[in-house]
């Protein structure tokens, strides 16, 4: 496989500062694709003496890896590491029933500034830490002042990943999906000869808990990304909406295109989603770098990934969504000898090999770390082919959005529209996401 370049070198000048100054998330289910509960294995039994690390990990689909590297890690330094994973979209929840426990997580996430508001007073400051020090940029860096409250650990991408085969025999490739007209074009076609080509255009767009994140916080990324784009903002108290109708037409265009009716979504879930791209039943499928290990079986050279475009003028420039919203935190109330474990822990990771191979390699991880290695995944080296191309890369403009009251509010109305597609029940969607936006983002002051 060809290997491309370390995306974080290239990113840095392409993402707005005031983003990464500023995953799953509030929302913790935001990255990843699994269903399962709540997990997690004890390295070793909890000593007394040197300190130990309990982590709360995000990434449901990388638990059992989290779980090997806590073993290997335990076997070389004696450290007893615990990793609990939190189910797809139920990390805050798991986050704050963990925190109040006497053994608290002494290394847990937030998604960027908004989250970092609600955690801030259980951050221990990073600046001096020697794992800080590893970063290639401090745009990784999650500042609250003059203090280091959390780093970026994950670098990822996400668009329309594609069947090549599948879009082959429909008469298509890639080159011919510059922009929303195109990519209309293409899916109603597919749609209109399903009963001959055996397959539809989209996987089904499942609305509940795992998976409506891909459409309530990533699709609702990119209204929010051309109006900040637009306005010259990272962030604001009060969206416009500018963008909404731009929203109404792709959201129109997948649910309206899929393997589905529109009114069954509300009972779709984000296994589903796999379960139809993997098994051939669809062409594109909205998901980012991290599902790579649940799509891989069709063949690398049978994977692509395309921008998610939506009208806007001049998105034939536009390349994938790229950023981080997986920042890691330390518990400053955990034991001074727990921290300091902790510490050395996330410093292994990115400086070892076996942390590094662990990462970037069966995870599939691009890292922002100095010793990132090239990828293996093909979703991450065709989000790198949009950059060789001088595309632009959208930015991960949903750290900003105000609250999980306001993704929830937006999800209920994007599936009571699918339901029933009328102008009524859309403008409750531009309620949610407008007015919603402004409520919410008073209510955190």
């Amino acid at each position: 496989m060809k290997k491309k370049k370390v995306m974080p070198v290239l990113l840095a000048a392409a993402m707005t500062v005031g983003m990464f100054a500023g995953c799953g998330s509030n929302d913790a289910g935001t990255a990843g694709g699994s269903t399962q509960g709540a997990q997690g294995t004890q390295a070793a039994d909890k000593s007394s003496g040197d300190g130990s690390v309990y982590y709360l990990n995000f990434k449901p689909e990388a638990d059992e890896q989290w779980q090997i590297l806590a073993s290997e890690y335990t076997k070389e330094t004696g450290v007893p590491v615990t990793v609990l994973t939190a189910a797809s979209g139920e990390y805050e929840k798991t986050l704050k029933s963990e925190m109040a426990k006497t053994d608290a997580p002494t290394l847990f996430q937030v998604n960027g500034p908004v989250g970092l508001a609600s955690w801030k007073d259980y951050c221990y400051d990073l600046s001096g830490a020697d794992v800080t020090g590893q970063l290639t940029s401090e745009d990784f860096a999650l500042k609250d002042g003059d203090q280091t409250l959390g780093i970026g650990y994950v670098i990822e991408s996400y668009g329309i990943i594609y069947n090549k085969a599948l879009l082959e025999k429909a008469g298509y490739t890639a080159a011919d999906i510059t922009n929303f007209a195109s990519l209309k074009k293409v899916a109603e076609d597919i749609t209109a000869r399903k009963d001959e080509l055996g397959f539809s255009a989209f996987t089904s767009a499942g609305m509940d808990g795992s998976s409506d994140w891909r459409f309530k916080t990533h699709l609702a990324n990119l209204p929010i990304y051309y109006e900040y784009k637009a306005d010259g903002i990272d962030n604001t108290d009060a969206i416009k909406g500018t963008y909404l109708d731009n929203y109404r037409q792709i959201w129109d265009l997948y649910i309206n295109n899929a393997t589905c009716d529109p009114k069954l979504l509300s009972t779709k879930t984000g296994d589903d989603a796999v379960a139809e791209f993997a098994t051939e039943e669809a062409v594109f499928y909205q998901n980012g770098t991290w599902a790579y290990n649940d799509v891989k079986d069709l063949g690398d050279d049978n994977l692509g990934l395309l921008p998610i475009y939506i009208g806007v003028d001049g998105e034939e420039n536009q390349g994938i969504c790229t950023g981080t919203e997986n920042y890691w935190c330390v518990n400053k109330n955990a034991a001074p000898e727990d921290i300091q474990a902790t510490l050395d822990f996330m410093n292994w990771c990115v400086t070892s090999e076996t942390g590094v191979n662990a990462m970037c390699k069966d995870m599939g991880f691009v890292i922002p770390f100095k010793s990132n290695l090239d990828s293996e995944n093909v979703l991450v080296n065709a989000a790198n082919d949009y950059l060789d191309a001088g595309k632009t890369p959208v930015t991960w403009n949903f750290t900003t959005m105000p609250s999980e009251e306001w993704k929830n509010g937006v999800g209920s109305a994007l599936t009571a529209y699918a339901a029933d597609q009328s102008d009524a029940n859309w403008d409750a969607v531009k309620k949610a996401f407008v007015e919603g936006w402004a409520t919410e983002a008073a209510a955190a002051k």
